[in-house]
């Protein structure tokens, strides 16, 4: 009895290794094998600088715009002081021109003029005398003629001081207000790349994701466009699969597929949206026998955000065009290790 019921599970050991063979075999066909890779958002500074503060940590889900590192900018703060400084300098000077004398500049003017038109008045009362007086033979026509020109000076003095009054309430020429205005707009850019660079010291995630890896520490010196950390976004986690030369060509992008991996109860749905137009053949990562060797291409596909979270960079997985074929290869494994529990029982 015993050696007939060794015979019985030597046969159905037998029929299940060629059932996993075949399985195996079909794999070529309708399951193709890859692996997840993740394109890395690199965040780094256009500055250099000593690493301040690492306000994030590996593995940690980060925001957008969250801050993620601060480098020390002390020198950055002083050009930004400067520049505001010159600026408000700038602003002072062009409303000083524009509005032109001070009151008590203007004040005096209009003293003067005042006081000149009260001469020209005064001059003018004498001129009328000495004339009436030289018509009556009186007085010389030499002395008419000095006091004519007395008139015509206060006159002369009076005309001066207005237009000096005129000058002073406009305020400064054009020439000089354009330079003025210019001088201000160029502080105002001076400010404005002052402010730049102080904020380029700090940085903030470009995009919301896991931070994968933190590539510098506090107190380190980072060079000018070297990566602190790098970041993951959901939406850059993708699958690279590779396909047998003699059926790439029924491939097209667009095309929805499905994926499984170790400990997947269901396959997710993914997009195929890349064709290598090169052929290449089997790399190292995938290991299987059967396929080592033989000429393949290699095909991107995307999940959906909701499924690419449980992706991880380097993590072997199985592609198929059909969700049942999956199904198929479980229920086989399964059917197995029932009928031996079955048997230890």
């Amino acid at each position: 009895m015993k050696k007939t019921e060794t015979r019985v599970l030597l046969l159905i050991f037998t029929i299940t290794i060629c059932l996993l063979l075949s399985a195996c075999t079909d794999d070529e066909n309708f399951l193709w094998q890859g692996y997840v890779e993740g394109d890395f958002v690199y965040v780094s500074s256009p500055l250099g600088g000593q690493l301040e503060e690492v306000n994030v940590k590996k593995g940690q889900q980060v925001t957008a715009n969250q801050t993620l590192f601060t480098l020390e900018r002390k020198y950055e703060k002083a050009g930004v002081d400067e520049a505001s400084e010159n600026l408000d300098k700038s602003l002072s000077d062009l409303a000083n021109k524009r509005k032109g004398s001070r009151p008590s500049e203007i004040a005096s003017i209009k003293a003067r003029l005042k006081k000149a038109k009260a001469a020209e008045s005064l001059a003018a009362t004498d001129y009328k005398r000495r004339a009436d007086l030289y018509r009556s033979r009186t007085i010389s026509e030499e002395e008419r003629d000095t006091s004519l020109s007395t008139y015509q000076q206060a006159t002369q003095q009076v005309n001066q001081i207005t237009s000096e009054l005129v000058t002073a309430t406009l305020g400064s020429r054009s020439d000089e207000i354009n330079a003025a205005e210019s001088a201000v707009d160029a502080a105002k850019a001076r400010l404005v790349q002052a402010r730049w660079n102080y904020d380029q010291k700090e940085q903030t995630a470009p995009r919301s994701g896991l931070v994968f890896d933190t590539i510098r520490y506090k107190g380190e010196w980072v060079p000018a466009g070297n990566p602190v950390l790098s970041i993951l976004p959901p939406e850059n986690r993708k699958v690279k699969f590779y396909v047998p030369e003699p059926i790439v060509g029924e491939f097209r992008i667009g095309e929805e597929l499905f994926l499984n991996y170790d400990g997947l109860n269901e396959p997710v749905k993914i997009k195929l949206t890349y064709i290598s137009p090169k052929s290449e053949y089997t790399p190292p990562v995938i290991y299987s026998s059967q396929s080592r060797a033989k000429l393949v291409f290699m095909l991107e596909a995307y999940p959906e955000l909701k499924d690419a979270l449980c992706l991880k960079p380097g993590q072997p997985v199985d592609v198929s065009r059909n969700i049942k074929y999956f199904d198929h290869k479980v229920g086989i494994i399964d059917t197995v290790k029932s009928f031996f529990r079955g048997r230890n029982g």
